[in-house]
């Protein structure tokens, strides 16, 4: 199963966005780029990109980390899907595959992940009863 970790906002002001969200839900810094900033929660990594040409504010894309990724592109384009840009350029590249939904929706699939963000979530474990 694919794991979603991974959400891409345009903004108009990367640091006053990761400002607001650092403040709001105590993400935490994790990287930049040429257009953003990422941050985490330490499972999902989400960019806050600046403006370009015409982008509007708002949800740019979601990511999904794929344990293979060529047979998640098969699935993909058999049900719909058409591939869009970006490839990995070797087994351990960071990079994604963009593909759009039957809608036009973007999303991206990587198999090796967002800086900040975790493939397994490991579930915390219960605190043991206390003896009544």
């Amino acid at each position: 199963m694919a794991k979603l970790r991974h959400i891409a906002l345009i903004v108009t002001d990367p640091e006053a966005s990761a400002q607001f969200y650092e403040k709001v839900f105590d993400l935490k810094r994790v990287g930049s780029a040429r257009r953003g900033i990422y941050l985490s929660d330490g499972t999902l990594n989400l960019a806050l990109l600046r403006v370009e040409g015409n982008e509007k504010p708002g949800i740019y894309h979601f990511g999904a980390w794929v344990d293979d990724l060529p047979e998640s592109e098969r699935r993909a384009t058999e049900a719909g899907g058409t591939y869009l840009a970006g490839r990995p350029t070797s087994p351990n590249s960071f990079y994604e595959c963009k593909y759009r939904d039957p809608d036009g929706i973007v999303f991206d699939m990587t198999h090796n992940g967002w800086t900040g963000a975790v493939k397994d979530v490991v579930p915390a474990k219960a605190p043991a009863k206390a003896d009544a």
